[in-house]
């Protein structure tokens, strides 16, 4: 890489614009993106250098923000080549991402056809299926023979985006089935289509979830899916490249909820300073509060620990505990969710799971827990005469904090999905906050009924 970089710094240091056209064309564009990382100065020259197709290529696999800043620095003559040559379904993605004053004026760009195409698939919820798709794809009518059919698509299969599966449709565009290529090129040519159809169709509503349609492919091991609207009509095709993009959104938001802050709308280097900090102060702030409780808790406690402030010795190892066991139920019930190997009406299973998980859980780190006091009180007094009591008040606790923690970090992402909320907000600073406050409430009332007219 580091090589590549040099020449072509010393292509644009001697201004020699046929060598430097001649060897980014000769590029993976892979490699042409990895120039415009370390290069961004010089992006809107690759581009513009470029053939026409490569530069298209190279433009739609950026990331939005060095999309937006090389598309303000184009000749109008290229800004109208690119618009008109990305697929409709990135053209979409790019448009959606834009300020309406921008999308009036690039549209301007397009043909009248175009024009009304990209404006249907901007008229489609954001988070849809409908702005994933591109209209470019091949139908055929189930009456034709194969030499009809490979006859079609040498016609119009150059403007598909795909030609591995061929949509059959009826006279009014309902979609019956799908075929792949490979049965048509190996069937006899006077073969009908409706010979080769098994009508076990599975398409996608133009309304369903990005994420839905993730799971889908992820299901069924596909190529390319077709979108269809409530009454069956066939409007568009989904290609497996889009859901990947989509997926590494989707997987990249969530791992930033987890992770306690909300997701960021940019790559992390190139996000303004401020604008990072405003994307995490807020939950760090609701965070805060939530952790403050436990002070009120405590206090609450206050009497109980003068009499035997030994307990207070073992506050942290009690809701780190549960804050730990919590943080990992909601991770995994997440991830789960995510793979769509747990929906919300697996919520009894999920839960009987997690009390028998807890259960054991918090008995190992309960036996941990008083023999780590017994074999203290060999060299140690500080325990004091009634070691026992407070050996079984700590493994007891861990056990009631354990199972609690597992049961709030399962459930809550399971509640906030049945309430139309993002299961991964209840990231694991959330629960390990919920818990620790709940933690040391649990802690304090079993020590008060284990140690009742003995300690306190």
């Amino acid at each position: 890489m580091e090589e590549m970089v040099e020449q072509i710094e010393l292509l644009l240091e001697q201004n020699d614009h046929e060598q430097l056209r001649e060897h980014l064309n000769n590029l993976n564009i892979s490699d042409v993106e990895a120039l415009i990382d370390e290069l961004p100065d010089y992006g809107p020259l690759f581009i513009e250098t470029l053939s026409p197709n490569r530069a298209v290529n190279v433009f739609r696999i950026l990331d939005f923000p060095k999309q937006e800043r090389i598309i303000k620095k184009l000749s109008g003559a290229k800004i109208a080549e690119l618009i008109n040559l990305l697929p409709p379904d990135d053209r979409t993605a790019f448009f959606a991402e834009l300020h309406g004053d921008a999308v009036k004026a690039l549209i301007l760009h397009l043909p009248a056809a175009d024009r009304r195409e990209a404006l249907t698939l901007l008229g489609y919820d954001e988070d849809s299926v409908g702005r994933l798709m591109t209209p470019d794809y091949i139908t055929v009518k189930k009456t034709w023979n194969m030499n009809r059919v490979l006859e079609h698509l040498r016609k119009y299969g150059k403007n598909s985006e795909t030609i591995d599966v061929l949509y059959v449709i009826d006279t009014n565009g309902v979609l019956v089935d799908d075929i792949r290529i490979r049965e048509v090129l190996l069937a006899d040519p006077e073969t009908k289509v409706s010979e080769l159809m098994d009508n076990r169709l599975i398409a996608l509503n133009v309304n369903d979830p990005q994420q839905e349609a993730i799971n889908v492919f992820r299901m069924n091991n596909r190529t390319a899916l077709p979108v269809t609207d409530d009454e069956n009509i066939l409007l568009g095709i989904v290609t497996v490249d889009d859901i990947l993009w989509i997926a590494n959104e989707e997987y990249t938001e969530d791992i930033q909820k987890i992770g306690g802050t909300e997701a960021l709308d940019e790559p992390y280097m190139d996000m303004p300073l401020f604008k990072l900090v405003k994307k995490r102060v807020g939950w760090l702030v609701i965070l805060f509060l939530g952790e403050m409780l436990t002070a009120t808790a405590m206090g609450f406690f206050e009497r109980e620990m003068a009499k035997a402030i030994v307990l207070a010795l073992f506050v942290p190892l009690i809701i780190s505990s549960g804050g730990n066991s919590g943080s990992q139920a909601s991770t995994l019930i997440i991830q789960a969710m995510a793979l769509g190997e747990v929906t919300v009406g697996d919520w009894w299973r999920v839960m009987r799971r997690e009390i028998l998980s807890g259960l054991l859980l918090g008995l190992t780190l309960g036996i941990i827990g008083f023999f780590r006091i017994f074999v203290w009180t060999f060299f140690s007094h500080i325990y004091g005469p009634h070691w026992i009591l407070v050996g079984f008040t700590v493994g007891v606790a861990l056990i009631g904090v354990v199972l609690w923690g597992s049961l709030a970090g399962s459930m809550l992402p399971l509640l906030l999905k049945k309430l139309g909320a993002d299961p991964a907000t209840s990231s694991a600073p959330f629960v390990a906050t919920l818990v620790d406050v709940t933690g040391l409430i649990i802690y304090f009332t079993i020590a008060v009924i284990i140690m009742q007219g003995v300690l306190l």
